[in-house]
């Protein structure tokens, strides 16, 4: 290590306006287009109702205490109910739900529209029925990160879907990439 990076400063998060533009927008999303990333749905219950939205920044963070994290675009505009609610869902989707996850992709429309496809939990929150799983959890933490909200969630309850119910094409995880939908198979596997 050279005495100069060993002086360096880290950043620390803050708003964006705190950190020097070293890359424009559209290079930073260029780069992340082909790095695929799996497709959860995230639901609540609302103030005026049950809400959700696609995302493809799930991740796991921890195994003990169970922690997940993701992060909400200040664009959708699911994202104060979902950011200031206690309790949410995240559901694993699989490749049989891609209808599903484009309903809740979409802007301007009634997402739960369609009551076969949902029920609420014995706590309130609404629960996707075909997901390959689904895990419910309380909020534990908030962080403004640029233009996006950081969730930080704890894991109370999982439910993993009986690979008996779904036909193979629906227990293939559901992949966004280079903006379009993916499926990953046995075929798939490389090495």
């Amino acid at each position: 290590m050279t005495s100069q990076s060993a002086h360096q400063v880290r950043p620390t998060a803050g708003p964006a306006s705190a950190f020097p533009e070293t890359v424009s927008a559209e290079d930073f999303k260029a780069a992340f287009r082909n790095h695929p990333a799996g497709v959860s749905i995230i639901t609540t219950q609302g103030v005026n109702g049950p809400v959700g939205l696609t995302a493809s920044s799930v991740f796991s963070v921890s195994a003990n205490p169970p922690l997940l994290v993701f992060s909400l675009s200040t664009h959708s505009s699911s994202t104060p109910a979902i950011r200031d609610a206690e309790t949410i869902v995240v559901h694993l989707m699989g490749a049989g739900q891609l209808e599903l996850a484009k309903t809740f992709a979409t802007s301007g429309i009634d997402r739960f529209a369609d009551t076969s496809t949902w029920s609420r939990l014995v706590t309130g929150e609404p629960v996707l029925h075909s997901a390959n799983a689904w895990l419910r959890g309380r909020i534990v933490n908030r962080m403004e990160a640029g233009d996006s909200t950081v969730v930080a969630v704890q894991v109370l309850q999982v439910s993993v879907a009986d690979q008996i119910e779904h036909d193979a094409e629906s227990t293939h995880p559901l992949v966004y990439h280079n903006r379009a939908w993916h499926s990953l198979s046995e075929a798939s596997v490389v090495g």
